[in-house]
């Protein structure tokens, strides 16, 4: 467990497990007008196939721009809709229901992990 600075993201004022940590500076480093699914989140906190481990974290969290993280469907989960919506509209990203236009939003890509082959040789 890390204990949080004043600026730092928190739980409400409680210490936040590395996976919190590492989902929000993932959640921090997507610019302002994108977008990135939860799945995406949890890839680049090194947790692949933790997206509800990240829906949880988010849920606990303050302090960071969790309306920038959506589903891989491109919806955003009904019990947010309406207000992720409409920080993402004021973000400049195009919002039809609860559907995001992700060909404008979609976060950067993820970065390349090593590859186990051997270099070829010429």
């Amino acid at each position: 467990m890390l204990w949080v600075g004043r600026d730092s993201p928190h739980l409400h004022g409680f210490a936040v497990t590395d996976f919190e940590w590492a989902v929000a500076a993932v959640v921090r480093a997507i610019p302002r007008g994108q977008t990135l699914s939860y799945a995406g989140v949890a890839l680049r906190a090194n947790k692949p196939g933790a997206a509800r481990a990240v829906v949880r974290a988010l849920h606990a969290l303050t302090g960071i721009p969790w309306w920038r993280v959506i589903r891989s469907d491109s919806t955003m989960a009904p019990q947010v809709a309406r207000e992720q919506g409409r920080r993402l509209r004021r973000e400049g990203v195009g919002v039809v229901g609860r559907r995001v236009k992700v060909s404008a939003a979609r976060g950067p890509p993820a970065p390349r992990r090593a590859s186990r082959r051997s270099p070829v040789r010429t």
